[in-house]
């Protein structure tokens, strides 16, 4: 059962099962995902001795391997979603923690508001404007006037 709960998640990369199993399927599949990250012949043999999917340790061994090179351990995030309505099992979703989009760290958006910042406005009006003299602008604007005519 633990087997093919281990190919589920890793296809799936989320699964929704009772807490119970979903406790032991974490203390199953966090050691064969550590396994995957160094990608050697003999890793392969282990990991396949507990799995027995061809697919799965290559999604192993290529994605989640490759995503999770940097972490110490903690590859797995369980949440509980409630209790079965049938025999009020508790339930909830296991899943691998970095192929989670919703939960992903993303940088946070700039506070947006309509009213205008006293403190953005008084720096722009202190700023003093320096003028270029008439006699500058006309002699810059020539010389392109002049370009332009010859072509």
């Amino acid at each position: 059962m633990l087997s093919n709960m281990a190919v589920s998640l890793i296809m799936h990369k989320r699964i929704t099962t009772t807490l119970a199993k979903a406790k032991a399927l974490k203390k199953y599949v966090e050691p064969l995902i550590t396994k995957s990250k160094e990608d050697t012949t003999n890793s392969r043999r282990v990991v396949f001795s507990y799995l027995q999917d061809k697919k799965a340790i290559t999604e192993l061994f290529t994605t989640i391997s490759k995503a999770v090179a940097d972490r110490p351990g903690g590859y797995t995030r369980i949440i509980k979603t409630g209790f079965r309505a049938s025999d009020a099992a508790p339930m909830c979703f296991i899943e691998l923690v970095d192929f989670d989009e919703n939960m992903a760290k993303t940088a946070k958006k700039a506070k947006r508001t309509r009213r205008s910042s006293k403190k953005a406005a008084a720096p722009a009006a202190e700023a003093p404007v320096a003028e270029a003299p008439a006699e500058e602008v006309a002699e810059t604007a020539a010389p392109a006037a002049e370009e332009a005519q010859t072509e």
